[in-house]
């Protein structure tokens, strides 16, 4: 493999532009610049001084009494990174970060994926979900709770971290264009359309073995969002805020789910928003003008 065609690859892939956490919903403005709803207590939506930033990513974690901190992740056109938000981990130490073309947040960590197809990444390791210093030749890094999945170039998976409920049983999948990471589910789209999953099931979240004509994916805690060709949205799992009633949504090029809100990007640039709201996490009708994914030279 020609490390030439495997950076062409890697920057060829469409940026985040919207992202949403465990209380909080982040958005990559036209502009460059980012910003942010709902919660603030540790500072995760502190992004208004923010420029150049061409994707972005929010920490999540499942609902709990004893969890809610998170942090937000944005990457600058000239590869580096930056970070807001909870740092207990150090998860937002990613200061001297270089040459990155993509990132993703999860609770308590932040992973990076370098132009050279190596991954790096910061945070807690307690069940080994920061063991990536050994990946190579990946296109795409998704980040759940306990655990975290790389896409290669070949188009098979590979994992680290917890596999209480074998979401990390990946090693048989082929044909891969894009992974999302859950509590503990983990979700592939194929590149027939079709999407496949992993993991806990308890609600259904992993019911995705009869869709059809999915270009993209995005995994709340315990629901998943499938992006259809015809720019409408399904959604499978817990839906006790409402965070699965996308059926009406229409005109939608992008999607982001956090624990229990979804997100949708129109392709005029504004923004809807499902689910719970009790942080002001869903406030985004006001939105305009957020860039649609790959809409840019990088």
């Amino acid at each position: 493999m020609e490390k030439g065609n495997l950076f062409s690859k890697i920057w060829a892939i469409p940026k985040d532009t919207i992202a949403a956490g465990r209380r909080h919903t982040v958005g990559l403005k036209s502009d460059g610049t980012v910003t942010a709803v709902g919660d603030n207590k540790y500072g995760q939506c502190d992004v208004s001084g923010w420029r150049d930033m061409v994707a972005v990513a929010a920490g999540n974690v499942h609902m709990a009494t004893n969890t809610g901190n998170a942090h937000t992740v944005g990457l600058k056109s000239d590869g580096t990174v930056a970070a807001v938000g909870w740092n207990k981990y150090d998860q937002c130490d990613v200061s001297s970060w270089r040459d990155m073309v993509a990132v993703a947040a999860g609770w308590r960590r932040t992973v990076g994926l370098k132009s050279d197809g190596t991954v790096v990444a910061v945070g807690r390791n307690n069940e080994g979900q920061c063991n990536v210093s050994g990946w190579c030749d990946m296109v795409a890094v998704a980040v759940g709770d306990w655990h975290t999945i790389g896409l290669k170039l070949d188009g098979t998976v590979m994992a680290v971290g917890n596999n209480r409920y074998r979401q990390c049983n990946v090693s048989d999948w082929r044909g891969i264009v894009a992974v999302a990471a859950g509590y503990l589910h983990t979700v592939g789209l194929k590149s027939d359309g079709t999407a496949v999953a992993v993991g806990q099931n308890k609600v259904g979240q992993c019911d995705v073995s009869g869709w059809r004509g999915i270009v993209a994916i995005a995994v709340g805690s315990h629901h998943t969002i499938g992006l259809k060709s015809d720019g409408t949205v399904a959604a499978v799992g817990w839906n006790e805020y409402g965070q699965c009633n996308v059926s009406d949504w229409c005109d939608i090029v992008a999607v982001a789910a956090g624990c229990a809100h979804t997100i949708g990007l129109k392709s005029d640039g504004t923004v809807m928003a499902v689910g719970n709201n009790e942080y002001g996490q869903c406030d985004v009708s006001s939105w305009t003008n957020i860039q649609l994914p790959g809409g840019k030279e990088w």
